[in-house]
């Protein structure tokens, strides 16, 4: 590895593998001569003169790329697709004159932008399911401690922790639910020609548009898409790259929000996401316990959200059948917004894994602004001991204020209890009872219980039962 260049961190440093691979050129190139081996197949089917020693040795040679000739070639013929038909051809060289027959470059280089679009989102979609299924099992163990709520990021109506984390996974859950639907909806540009006409196909086939339409269908059969687009232009629309990347950016966008609300509560000590024994908060300060992997998730998703423009204006220039200015931007913003996103939910998936609730400081917090809640169940309670309505609403208001004065101008506790107690206006009532604060979450536990029934349960199974299917196709 040279230390002399730039390299991706995204790659480096923050995305697996897995997805990395997806993007490489080896998995590019080989996805290339595997459309063009479908090509000939289906061409050989169709009634072309096209040998079957010709295909048996595009098929040998299909990850046997020389990647030092194809560049050669490529500084001679300032063109990406011919340079490797010519190394393609290099190494088969019986077939050398039938590879890319009647295609155009789009054939290859937007039908292995697809796959690779598919292969992404299928590796994206468990990515997302599994961090959905860890935030479910948080949420079921703390369905029902209660907690305060907030608005405008002021105290409000307790909630409880296991309902906020089911309030962050719904935003998850339809971020999957626009993942599947990019998926059922890809189809293959196949064999569209180089305006999208299919006129080199018509003319290959001597006009008989029956076998140019069994072209399109079975090339796209053999790549493993079911359907192909409607019309196209030289390129399929690049409307499916910015739809694309607008599912990535909502899972950016819903990552944020979680990330930022874990790093809020980190800082009220209720809620913290993971750290290792060994881990330094910081280089200065040893007792520090920065919420890294939270902000990390933060940083990379804005990344994500800025990359959601660039397939708008993508689509919105592509001037009649197709402009190139497309082609640079996307080999950028494609692969970089995978990358990303498949960090991104690699971190969310260890810090859901690993999240920890401090309920003693829940409780704490709580039960600091718990009194100027309680205030209705307080007035309802003394009415039903006999005190009057009217009057006893009035001296909770003065007392509500004073009591939020003594706390903001004093930094002293709450201490509305203990002035309404010594009230004598307010007749005898079990505070205790009154201040429990699971009274205060009013549906919460069982909103919990029933999102993981009705939401989760079938994506639990869904993605068990397709796990349990690739283990076992492995073996």
């Amino acid at each position: 590895m040279s230390h002399d260049q730039y390299e991706n961190p995204l790659i480096s440093r923050y995305a697996s593998k897995e997805m990395s691979q997806i993007w490489g050129a080896q998995r590019k190139f080989s996805t290339w001569r595997k459309l063009w081996i479908a090509l000939a197949e289906s061409e050989q089917e169709l009634g072309l003169p096209i040998t079957d020693a010709q295909l048996e040795e595009l098929k040998a040679n299909v990850d046997n790329i020389d990647f030092a000739n194809a560049a050669k070639h490529e500084k001679a013929l300032r063109h990406d697709v011919m340079a490797h038909v010519h190394a393609y051809g290099d190494i088969c060289p019986q077939a050398k004159g039938i590879i890319h027959l009647g295609a155009t470059s789009c054939f290859v280089t937007d039908n292995a932008d697809l796959i690779l679009l598919r292969d992404a989102l299928h590796l994206t979609e468990k990515r997302l399911a599994a961090v959905i299924l860890k935030l479910a099992d948080f949420a079921k163990e703390y369905r029902a401690l209660p907690c305060l709520g907030f608005t405008h990021l002021q105290p409000a109506q307790p909630t409880t922790i296991g309902r906020r984390a089911c309030l962050w996974n719904y935003d998850l859950v339809m971020d999957l639910q626009e993942l599947e639907h990019r998926l059922q909806t890809l189809k293959a540009r196949s064999t569209k020609g180089t305006t999208g006409t299919q006129a080199s196909f018509l003319t290959l086939f001597d006009g008989d548009h029956d076998k140019v339409r069994s072209l399109e269908k079975r090339v796209a059969e053999k790549m493993g898409f079911d359907a192909t687009y409607a019309v196209t232009g030289q390129t399929y629309s690049r409307k499916i790259d910015s739809q694309v990347l607008d599912a990535l950016s909502g899972i950016a966008q819903s990552t944020h929000k979680i990330a930022t609300d874990l790093r809020i509560l980190s800082h009220r000590k209720e809620v913290e996401e993971p750290f290792e024994e060994k881990q330094i908060g910081s280089s200065a300060m040893p007792y520090k316990r920065n919420p890294m992997r939270s902000e990390r998730i933060c940083a990379l998703a804005r990344f994500v959200m800025s990359l959601q423009s660039s397939g708008a204006n993508t689509l919105a220039t592509q001037w009649m059948e197709r402009t190139l200015d497309d082609s640079a931007n996307r080999r950028l913003t494609l692969p970089q917004a995978f990358l990303a996103i498949d960090a991104i939910l690699i971190i969310l998936e260890n810090v859901a894994s690993g999240m920890v609730v401090y309920p003693a400081m829940v409780a704490k917090h709580l039960s600091e602004e718990l009194p100027f809640m309680a205030t209705e169940n307080i007035m309802m309670a003394a009415v039903a001991a006999g005190g009057d309505r009217q009057d006893l609403h009035e001296k909770l208001r003065v007392h509500s204020i004073d009591a939020g004065a003594v706390v903001k101008n004093e930094g002293k506790p709450n201490d509305l209890f203990e002035r309404l107690q010594a009230d004598p206006a307010f007749p005898p009532i079990d505070m205790e009872k009154v201040l429990e604060p699971s009274q205060y979450v009013g549906r919460s536990p069982q909103q919990v219980d029933e999102f993981l029934e009705d939401i989760i349960a079938p994506i639990r199974h869904r993605f068990e039962y397709r796990l349990a299917q690739q283990e076992e196709l492995r073996v």
